[in-house]
């Protein structure tokens, strides 16, 4: 698609998931001001730039010169806007920092513009956000303006993105601008109640599947089943990193559900698999303590879990929190090891090294020579222990 015929495009949401947006349709050579939602002003994305900085992180980190417009202007300018904003807010208070950032995107839009919504939303979700258009802008939805759902998800959707729109509204040119977006070459237009129910079930399949193996390892934990019988296939490599990029996901669907019933039970179910899990964690690393006989205080805990600061949903940086609390109530030297590197400050005290994901532990175990003074758990489902 030529640059001239690409309209300009606005991204709410200086996030991992809008830059990756922003970058590909920059690169066509489209006009695109990606929005920072905290500062409320636009940077004007060049191809140049987004060649140059393949992630928002190295952009933030070098804080080029970028030209610079209000955030009303960019998005009154834009034929789509595209909503992937940072959420940080967990638990009530989510739903009134979506609902506000949202209301900030919208309320510029111009006639016969489009919006593209990147959350997750749960069951009827999409209702509520097309009647908040409607209120904000007076303007009517599939008449005025168009309103599309795309959820950004680490769940495998095959090699086509799912857009749900109104009535399964084809879109020529949005399906032009998305061609190749995330290495996926095709765009397919479905009705967005389907594309919601859709994303609902294949984030319960993929994350209650998860919980599910969390929970029977704890009992086989529990029971006293040698780890290393069920350390085979994808267990070993199923790190809590990976389990919990779906809390958002999960929560949401949660609180859109009314009452009880079998879909409430699946919900809640895989959550408190999740998150019982930073329990079951510590008391492994109690147990491994208890086994060498060593004590609290002569102990240090290094969490070595690497997430991005940028990425829209916030769950896993709250579980980060959760989980150093907890481990500091036991044992009161606990520190965060994130970032490329990974160096301990040699002390008398044995080191404990929690590996959160498969690319913090491969980093330890590369870094550091497995010795007498140090041990290293994997965050799987049976919290292997590296030195015996």
């Amino acid at each position: 698609m030529s640059a001239s015929s690409i309209p300009p495009v606005a991204v709410y949401g200086l996030s991992t998931e809008g830059y990756r947006i922003a970058s590909s349709i920059a690169i066509k050579g489209a006009k695109v001001s990606l929005i920072d939602e905290s500062l409320r002003n636009a940077i004007t994305l060049k191809a140049d730039i987004a060649r140059t900085y393949p992630d928002v992180a190295s952009l933030v980190e070098d804080e080029p010169l970028l030209g610079l417009e209000p955030m009303d202007v960019a998005v009154s300018a834009a034929s789509y806007v595209f909503f992937a904003p940072r959420i940080r807010k967990v638990g009530t208070d989510v739903k009134a920092e979506v609902s506000g950032k949202f209301k900030d995107a919208v309320k510029a839009m111009k006639k016969g513009s489009s919006l593209v919504y990147m959350l997750p939303t749960g069951v009827g979700g999409n209702s509520e956000n097309i009647a908040l258009v409607e209120h904000v802008t007076g303007m009517e939805v599939d008449k005025d303006i168009s309103y599309y759902y795309m959820p950004a998800s680490k769940v495998a959707t095959g090699s086509e993105t799912s857009v749900g729109s109104v009535r399964s509204k084809q879109d020529a040119t949005l399906a032009k601008i998305l061609a190749d977006y995330d290495g996926k070459r095709r765009v397919d237009f479905i009705d967005t109640n389907s594309a919601e129910l859709s994303h609902v079930i294949r984030t319960l399949s993929h994350y209650s599947g998860m919980a599910s193996i969390l929970e029977v390892c704890k009992k086989a934990a529990d029971s006293g089943v040698p780890t290393n019988e069920l350390a085979h296939g994808t267990f070993s490599e199923l790190f809590i990193d990976d389990v919990t990029s779906g809390l958002y996901d999960l929560r949401v669907i949660g609180s859109s559900l009314d009452g009880t019933g079998p879909l409430m039970y699946l919900v809640n179910g895989s959550i408190r698999g999740i998150e019982g899990y930073v329990k079951h964690l510590i008391d492994q690393v109690r147990a491994t303590l208890k086994k060498r006989d060593l004590k609290a205080s002569r102990t240090k805990v290094a969490i070595a879990w690497t997430m991005d600061p940028h990425e829209m949903r916030g769950d896993k940086m709250e579980l980060l929190s959760a989980l150093e609390t907890k481990v500091r109530d036991y044992i009161g030297d606990v520190e965060r090891h994130q970032g490329p590197t990974f160096d301990l400050y040699h002390t008398d005290k044995t080191t404990v090294v929690i590996a959160c994901s498969k690319a913090d532990f491969e980093k330890v175990s590369s870094k550091n020579a497995q010795s007498d003074d140090m041990i290293l758990i994997k965050a799987n489902p049976m919290c292997e222990t590296m030195q015996d």
